[in-house]
């Protein structure tokens, strides 16, 4: 073989050898948490699995926002509180059925799409920074409408509410031939079991929309937009009309996520659904996972909701076996646990520029 014929073969392509990577990691998140129940049976471990299911789908529509059509809002928690607080509000006034979850779930849709609608088209045909201020403004008087009508909201103490029956933890989905709750791989197959299903199966759903929405027509429109929104205008597409419709989307993505992470937690607060900081934790979920590749959000929730919930402990246990060690017991302390997930964000962002899907899947593109 020649040296031509050598330097003309197929060589890897480090971009395909990325997305292979990534989708691996994400099949493989996928399988835990289909299995979450069986394999990490603590109660903990189940909240932790059950967060990561909505907010997977949370910070997905956030990216079909921000990644995908470059739009910046800061009122992404606002549509996410309106569904929770829809579905909280019918099942404690209509008590525990199927009925209030539908009918509270479907009212925070409508007042989402109402509100994006609104914002979308008085806004979006300003500059970014105007409409990211505007979208700021509007989830900032959501937040002090939460907390001072406390007749409907609870006000700061929030609502605290029942489930559907299916739900509670006594309820036998399976029985053995005493009429026992039967046990599959050591769990109880009760409503604990059928609450976490719910919440698996309902953002599985989601996300697979979101996924489609993107890989549709209307998705290349998008990132036509994102790119180059004059040119876009120019070729004849109605950018704000565009810009509208996938902000009334995500919205409504975010409504419906909300109304599951109600039904699930049980209680919905301002703290809960509505708080800057979930904002932020979404804005840094889509930039460690990758702007722009959906599949990323499922790897930056899983980081930072592993990173919130027990970096602390793993400090602890890093602080008390170094404890003969000059200065790094106390760099260890638990206690600065935030000043740690700071420095593993920044070496993220150093390292992974485009977060770590978007740039393991572009490696080698350009």
């Amino acid at each position: 073989m020649t040296t031509i014929d050598l330097a003309s073969a197929p060589q890897a392509d480090p971009a395909r050898r990325g997305r292979l990577i990534v989708y691996a990691v994400v099949l493989a998140i996928g399988l835990a948490l289909a299995f979450a129940p069986f394999l990490f049976q603590d109660v903990r471990s189940s909240q932790v699995a059950a967060r990561i299911c909505v907010f997977i789908v949370l910070a997905a529509s956030y990216d079909l926002l921000i990644g995908y059509t470059g739009i910046v809002s800061f009122a992404h928690t606002m549509f996410f509180g309106l569904g929770a607080y829809g579905a909280a509000i019918a099942l404690k006034g209509m008590g525990p059925g199927w009925g209030a979850v539908i009918l509270g779930g479907a009212a925070g849709v409508v007042t989402a799409i109402v509100l994006a609608v609104a914002i979308g088209v008085l806004s979006l045909r300003v500059k970014a920074i105007f409409f990211a201020m505007v979208t700021l403004a509007a989830a900032s008087v959501m937040m002090v409408l939460a907390s001072q009508f406390s007749d409907f909201t609870g006000g700061e103490d929030g609502i605290v509410y029942k489930a559907p029956d299916l739900f509670k933890p006594a309820t036998k989905l399976l029985t053995d031939g005493d009429g026992k709750v039967l046990k599959l791989f050591g769990v109880s197959m009760n409503g604990k079991i059928a609450a976490y299903y719910f919440v698996f199966l309902s953002c599985l759903v989601l996300f697979f929309a979101l996924m489609r929405i993107v890989r549709s027509p209307l998705g290349t429109v998008l990132e036509a937009i994102r790119e180059n929104e004059m040119r876009a205008e120019a070729i004849g597409y109605r950018v704000v009309a565009y810009r509208t419709s996938v902000f009334v989307i995500a919205a409504v993505i975010a409504a419906l996520a909300g109304t599951v992470w109600a039904v699930w937690l049980k209680y919905t607060g301002p703290e809960t659904t509505l708080s800057f900081s979930i904002m932020i934790d979404i804005l840094l979920m889509v930039v460690i996972g990758g702007m722009g590749t959906m599949v990323g959000a499922v790897i930056g929730v899983v980081l930072m909701s592993l990173a919130q919930f027990y970096l602390k402990d793993l400090m602890e246990v890093a602080a008390q076996s170094t404890s003969g060690v000059p200065l790094l017991p106390d760099l260890l302390e638990p206690d600065r646990w935030l000043l740690w997930l700071g420095v593993l964000f920044i070496l993220l962002v150093y390292f992974f520029p485009a977060g770590i899907a978007g740039t393991l899947m572009r490696k080698g593109s350009h």
